[in-house]
């Protein structure tokens, strides 16, 4: 156990839509749990060594629970374990709780979800209600019954439009994005190909109005050169070298520096590094296109180098 894990009791499991179940959970002792802000997500951790990352689909003004949406995924050990295995009552590890998907400040927020996507948006609806915004919720599912949360989001009295493909009314991404609605930001969390299709949709609008959150690695081109580079611990004062076959954080443990590590596939955050020197070959689902211009940090779980030196913050 780790410090920053929390044993939390499973106190009750409710169907939110076919195959979608939302679990509360709580301190043992019925205590207050660290706060959490609209978008983030905590690790869960089940027994036999899984885990995955699960958005924060509760109020975050209640500090007695934290509820998960989690969907059944065929072939899926994670969620087959949830939905077959755990019961009420059960004791789970789960992470204090991160946001890589914070909801800025604006006037007006157009939400886009995709079937379970929805989960991290509810704090947001709420959030946004709570600063006063207008709101629009694009909902995408194949059949309304695998809309999850539908009914509470439409409580939350903002403009829910709901897509079903199964019914002939598939969102269409390029239309709805075509013209720029000033003042606005735009979050989006659902299947890559939806998130795929917004992002090339959205191109034109301002810089930092559109965000995501990737719970899966982005698919990438299978050719992407992954060469050998030198990589430079400032504060360790140690030089390493990253061979094409190992990431940066595998040098770095070998090395005996310790770096958070949870995920391993660029979409969790919680390896993330200060570069001092180098060009960056960014490979997370994190940072938006600008953080990675900047190229003030890196996920050096996925992420390696583009220059043939790479100085980190370690």
């Amino acid at each position: 156990m780790t410090d920053n894990l929390l044993t939390l009791r499973l106190r009750r499991m409710t169907w939110e839509a076919e195959g979608v179940l939302s679990l509360d959970l709580c301190a043992p002792d019925g205590g207050d749990l660290p706060a959490f802000s609209a978008g983030a997500h905590v690790d869960l951790h089940l027994p036999g060594g899984q885990s995955r990352q699960y958005s924060l689909c509760g109020d975050p003004a209640d500090r007695k629970t934290y509820r998960l949406g989690i969907r059944l995924v065929e072939g899926g050990a994670v969620t087959s374990m949830v939905h077959r295995q755990l019961r009420p009552g059960a004791l789970l590890d789960v992470s204090t709780p991160r946001n890589n998907f914070p909801l800025l400040p604006a006037p007006h927020y157009l939400f886009i979800a995709g079937g379970i996507g929805i989960t991290p948006m509810l704090p947001m609806l709420r959030e946004a209600n709570a600063r006063g915004a207008k709101w629009t919720l694009l909902f995408c599912v194949r059949r309304h019954e695998d809309a999850p949360f539908l009914a509470e989001a439409r409580s939350l009295g903002g403009d829910v439009v709901l897509h079903a493909s199964a019914l002939g009314t598939r969102l269409d991404v390029e239309a709805r994005l075509a013209t720029v609605e000033p003042d606005t930001q735009i979050y989006c969390c659902g299947p890559e190909k939806l998130m795929l299709e917004v992002e090339t949709h959205s191109r034109h609008w301002p810089d930092g109005s559109v965000h995501f959150e990737w719970f899966a690695a982005r698919s990438r081109p299978e050719d992407e050169i992954s060469g050998g580079f030198e990589l430079v611990c400032a504060r360790s004062r140690l030089t390493l070298t990253v061979p094409p076959d190992k990431s940066v954080v595998q040098v770095l443990h070998d090395a005996g520096i310790q770096v958070p590590l949870s995920c391993e596939q660029g979409i969790c955050g919680s390896c993330e590094c200060r570069v001092l020197e180098g060009q960056v070959d960014h490979r997370d689902s994190i940072l938006s296109t600008a953080e990675q211009l900047a190229n003030e940090t890196m996920m050096v779980c996925v992420s390696r180098a583009k220059s043939p030196r790479l100085v980190l913050d370690l």
